[in-house]
């Protein structure tokens, strides 16, 4: 039973909810035409989160085992990493890691099929490539002598994939084309989502800095870092707004604007801060804000 909770605890069900918020807002604007049913009962948007979760917990064992085995999670605030704490061995978190991988490409591939058949194999090609890369990427984060993670790359990579490839990617797994105009929503997960990136590394920063883990927080500095984080989440919201305006048909479409308030008060939080330790808390309201978006987003646009 230990063992077992150990393993839930390595794949930090906490991120889980940020994770799929790019999903939700992608299958959401592309199955219009599905009726009452919505994404809520359709296959492709219950695969395509199944999917996502596998490259989350994925990326999650790969940061424990890499960060355990390079020694950075020594002294390192929040939860606890099961590789650095001994609870988990690097050769288990290693096994975990391929099974792990192996299931979500079984699912991907599947998803993949179901999504566009035998008859558009160009594009199944496409997302068979995305779908490895996307594996090697979440796994080259913090392991490998050349982990992105560790050069202020990782940013970028949550950016892309949690933002840019998880709206548009979904979209066009229900409609099979591209409206440029989605970037502005693709661009707002992909900024809050950096933000809880950013929130971690600033938590991290006293840790990161004495394992030679180079941060973007670390390359700036804590109070750039401030200012970057403000502009993420500042930057975010107004594309979010200024895709409902340009789609504009009722009031009911800005209610994700209560999900607004945690994300001004967690900038507030953040330039006040002194003891980066202390913002521990602020990433579960953020990530959970941005779950919270994605649901009212997809409910009433």
């Amino acid at each position: 039973m230990k063992k077992i909770k150990a393993w839930f605890a390595a794949a930090r069900l906490r991120t889980l909810p940020l994770s799929v918020s790019g999903i939700i807002v992608g299958a959401s604007l592309g199955t219009t035409n599905l009726g009452e049913s919505g994404i809520w009962q359709s296959s492709l948007f219950w695969l395509a989160i199944l999917v996502t979760i596998g490259f989350q917990v994925l990326s999650n064992f790969a940061n424990d085992y890499g960060d355990g085995i390079r020694g950075t999670d020594a002294k390192r605030q929040g939860e606890k990493r099961m590789v650095a704490s001994g609870i988990i061995s690097p050769k288990q978190m290693k096994i975990g890691m391929i099974v792990t991988g192996v299931i979500t490409f079984f699912f991907a591939t599947f998803l993949i099929f179901i999504a566009f058949g035998n008859e558009n194999f160009i594009i199944s090609f496409i997302f068979f490539n995305l779908t490895i890369v996307s594996i090697i990427a979440a796994v080259k984060y913090t392991v490998g002598k050349k982990a992105y993670g560790y050069s202020g790359l990782g940013d970028v990579f949550v950016f892309l994939f949690f933002g840019l490839l998880s709206v548009l990617g979904s979209y066009y797994l229900f409609t099979h084309n591209l409206n440029w105009l989605l970037l502005l929503p693709a661009i707002a997960i992909g900024c809050f989502s950096t933000a809880v990136l950013n929130l971690n590394n600033m938590r991290d920063i006293e840790s990161d800095t004495a394992a030679n883990k180079n941060t973007l927080v670390v390359k700036l500095g804590i109070q750039k870092a401030k200012k970057y984080h403000a502009f993420l989440l500042l930057f975010g919201m107004a594309c979010a707004i200024v895709y409902t305006a340009l789609n504009y048909r009722e009031p009911w479409q800005f209610l994700y604007f209560i999900a607004f308030i945690p994300f001004l008060l967690n900038i507030k939080t953040v330039f006040k801060n002194t003891v980066p330790r202390l913002l521990d808390g602020e990433l579960k309201k953020v990530a959970l804000s941005t779950f919270l978006f994605a649901i009212l987003f997809s409910i009433f646009m």
